[in-house]
């Protein structure tokens, strides 16, 4: 690729709902833009961005992909993501890396959720945005309904560039607001395109559209809002200024148009990209702070300054190994050099730097300011991570990922493998800092989470394909506790007599539950040495080691005094083995007698969905056993604040989505333990009896 300079560089994620037809308006724009000879299709696929096994498989997009083109002396680099809830670590790896978002609607379904959702990301990051209404040769795609449709969701600030030239299978063109021209296009792959005059029957339809749209520019800068009040016509200087200073601004959103399945207006598509989105240096210089000191450091995007880098996305391989993604917002980064993650307070070694498209690398010798790069095989950098200059470091703040939503239980299906599940499932750590993985001592599983099941079939399914090894994914276990509610007195006994040395140890146990939760609180209370000293620790060691095995189903037990108070011992047979199992044994007994209980962790949960959704999200908490706690009004949405039981949240998410179509959001964390209603209870234990009688 030719080298650029900043203000020659666009950086554009393509956002939408799932099917809008982003990866075909990618495709669409590399064929137009002549990187690729012929356009690919998804159904097929043969795109440049759809390459992964499973995203050819489900025809869907998983990963976000670099496609970088050049179009009239500038480089325009787009970041295709996925649509799917699912995989949104992937939006949010691609917004932190780019300098506006092009937001992809089907003119068929209009403004759907996803198309919500992407629009609230890109505010979160403060990102400039045009809007594309795709497929506009469909059968019942309507512009002007699509159109109502954004404006009485988004606001006026949304404003039509173009009108459609024909509609569903008569649409040929668009009619051009801001230049008054008419631009044919000849469907299919032929790139041709013909200026025109605008056909008399749009004239009216036309000026009305551009009224509305200068009224809209005016409206975005004080000086041109005063000349439009005076009643002084603007020129088409003015107009093409106002526009791109509102859209930077983000004071305007143009609405643009055309048929990426029938490559129809996607040159103009980039016209616009390269002529009303910002370019590095029209975004304001990137804030960090000076690593370890906490003081405020500035980077602006040029040659001139030092290095700095935000790594946004990390690729795992076991061939090639780990691909680092960066945004350069400052400087220039070479081939064969050395830098300073300050992150990690590590110096990195570069090799070859270079570019992605799809899976394509294209080498370079360097990466300047404001464009965005790749480089393989650093050993201490990962997704969020900031490189820079050893001699000027800066520390960006790191991508803030939304917290798994989902857990499963994950399980080889052949024994022997689980160093190798290990092992390949922390190589996707490294790839989606939106999956997470842990191992549970209480119930002996390793969990791994994460925003969606499609997510973690997905990454099941690389583990099979990329390392060989098969899994099971199951429900996770509830880590229950068990306490008691009263007190006993029990005597234990251990004595065994056979040939040679006997066993004897005898001991008497007072137990009683604590208010609290907590570790065993053990009292040695013998009088007289009728259970010596030495053999104390055993009778503790005992209780230990019975209250984490669990007597109740298994659970370890929580919240117990235990005091030993009386015993007996035999000179020859006690012994420290004899004294623990007759700790043990008095600890069994002991505890069926004193009430014992069930206890469930219970989480703190929020709930954020549209009002009108609120009767059958609070029917639903109640369902699941759940207290609501208080409710927050806040733009529309209502924040539902609510206590339930971990053993009810587990496929929460996908009911979630589910109830609300996908507008529900929700975050919980633990809040303490209860016990368990005893209907619920007698299923838990009868459960873990059974389960127990099929392992013996």
């Amino acid at each position: 690729m030719s080298k650029y300079i900043p203000s020659q560089i666009r950086n554009v994620a393509l956002v939408s709902h799932s099917g809008a037809g982003k990866t075909t308006l990618t495709e669409a724009m590399l064929y137009t833009a002549k990187v690729i000879n012929r356009v690919g299709k998804v159904e097929a696929g043969t795109t440049v961005c759809d390459y992964d096994e499973e995203e050819v498989k489900k025809q869907i997009t998983i990963n976000t992909v670099p496609a970088p083109l050049e179009w009239e002396n500038n480089k325009i680099n787009l970041l295709d993501t996925p649509g799917y809830f699912d995989f949104v670590g992937e939006v949010f790896s691609a917004l932190s890396a780019v300098d506006s978002a092009l937001i992809v609607v089907c003119a068929v379904n209009g403004v759907e959720v996803g198309t919500e959702q992407m629009w609230e990301h890109t505010d979160n990051f403060n990102l400039p945005r045009m809007i594309y209404i795709n497929k506009l040769e469909r059968e019942n795609a309507n512009f002007y309904k699509v159109l109502d449709q954004l404006k009485n969701k988004f606001g006026n600030k949304v404003m039509p560039l173009i009108i459609p030239w024909g509609e569903e299978a008569s649409f040929k063109g668009v009619i051009d607001l801001v230049n008054q021209r008419a631009i044919s296009f000849e469907p299919g792959e032929s790139r041709e395109w013909k200026e025109e005059a605008v056909p008399e029957e749009y004239k009216e339809q036309m000026m009305e559209y551009r009224d509305k749209m200068v009224e809209v520019v005016a409206e975005a800068d004080d000086d041109l809002l005063m000349k439009y009040l005076e009643g002084e016509e603007l020129t088409d200087e003015e107009i093409n200024t106002g526009l791109r200073q509102g859209i930077i601004d983000n004071k305007v959103v143009p609405v643009f148009g055309g048929s990426a399945n029938q490559c129809m207006g996607i040159e103009t598509l980039l016209e616009v990209i390269n002529t009303y989105l910002p370019s590095p240096e029209d975004r304001e210089a990137v804030m960090g702070e000076l690593p370890g000191k906490g003081e405020d450091v500035e980077r602006k995007p040029s040659t001139e300054e030092p290095f700095s880098a935000l790594v946004f996305k990390t690729l795992a391989d076991p061939y090639v190994g780990r691909i680092n993604y960066f945004r350069c917002y400052s400087g220039v980064i070479k081939s064969d050099s050395q830098v300073l993650n300050s992150t990690k307070d590590k110096t990195e070694r570069i090799g070859q730097v270079f570019y992605m498209r799809g899976k394509t690398q294209l080498t370079s010798n360097e990466v300047v300011a404001g464009d965005i790069g790749a480089v393989a095989k650093l050993q201490e950098t990962s997704t969020g991570d900031t490189l820079c200059d050893r001699n000027k470091p800066v520390k960006f703040a790191s991508i803030e990922f939304p917290n798994p939503v989902i857990s499963f239980a994950v399980e080889p299906k052949n024994k022997g493998d689980e160093d190798k599940v290990g092992t390949g499932l922390a190589r996707f750590l490294d790839e989606d800092p939106t999956f997470k993985m842990e191992r549970k001592k209480e119930t002996k599983e390793t969990i791994i989470s994460g925003m969606g099941e499609m997510q973690l079939e997905n990454i099941v399914n690389k583990l099979s394909h990329k390392f060989g090894v098969d899994v099971t994914l199951s429900t996770p276990k509830v880590p229950y506790r068990e306490t008691i509610r009263g007190s006993a007195r029990v005597e234990g006994k251990h004595k065994k007599q056979s040939g040679g040395r006997g066993q004897y140890g005898h001991v008497y146990l007072e137990m009683e539950g604590m208010e609290e939760e907590g570790d065993l609180q053990f009292e040695d209370k013998i009088f007289g040495g009728v259970v010596p000293k030495q053999y104390v620790p055993a009778v503790e060691k005992g209780v230990r080691e019975t209250m984490e095995e669990g007597v109740l189903a298994g659970y370890p037990v929580v919240g117990i005094k235990v005091a030993l108070v009386d015993g007996s011992h035999h000179s020859v047979d006690s012994s420290e083995m004899a004294f623990k199992v007759a700790g043990s044994m008095a600890f069994k007994k002991g505890f069926m007698q004193a009430d014992p209980i069930l206890l469930e962790p219970i989480m703190d949960v929020e709930v954020n969905v549209p009002e009108e959704y609120m009767g059958d999200i609070m029917g639903d908490i109640n369902s699941r056993r759940g207290r609501i706690q208080g409710m927050e009004p806040a733009d529309g949405m209502q924040t539902i604040k609510a206590r339930i039981p971990m053993a009810e949240m587990f496929r929460y998410a996908i009911d979630l989505r589910s109830m609300t179509q996908g507008r529900g959001i929700f975050s919980m964390q633990f809040s303490h333990y209860e016990e368990v209603p005893s209907h619920v209870s007698e299923k838990i234990i009868e459960s873990a009896q059974e389960e127990k009688s099929k392992e013996e």
